[in-house]
């Protein structure tokens, strides 16, 4: 994925919509954790086994895939309107998560960072 690409298209998306006007950092954050919460829902109330069965699902992986896009597009336009580099984010981040959990510390432990 192209990330400014895609923010381009989502860019002239809106404006050609004339949503700009509503395009603004706590309604895109909004817009997110809705998103995230409907993927969510998907697995709300299924056992571990059941949810990874549902990569056979076709339909529901369809439904997966939908919701993972409507979050996915909806940070890269939130990073757009703030002007956040995510490719310079998550490489940060990984760096100071390499830093939090060092492996022969966090290596099967799932305990948080300040408890290693």
């Amino acid at each position: 994925m192209n990330i400014e690409q895609v923010q381009q298209r989502l860019r002239v998306f809106a404006q050609e919509r004339n949503w700009e006007q509503f395009h603004t950092p706590k309604n895109l954050a909004s817009a997110l954790a809705v998103e995230a919460s409907e993927l969510l829902e998907i697995f709300q109330w299924l056992t571990e086994s059941q949810a990874v069965a549902i990569k056979g699902d076709v339909g529901r992986m369809r439904k997966v895939e939908e919701e993972m896009a409507d979050v996915t597009l909806y940070l890269l336009r939130l990073a757009d309107v703030l002007s956040v580099d995510l490719q310079q984010a998550v490489d940060r981040k990984l760096r100071s998560n390499a830093e939090k959990y060092p492996i022969e510390k966090a290596r099967g432990n799932a305990k948080k960072y300040n408890e290693l």
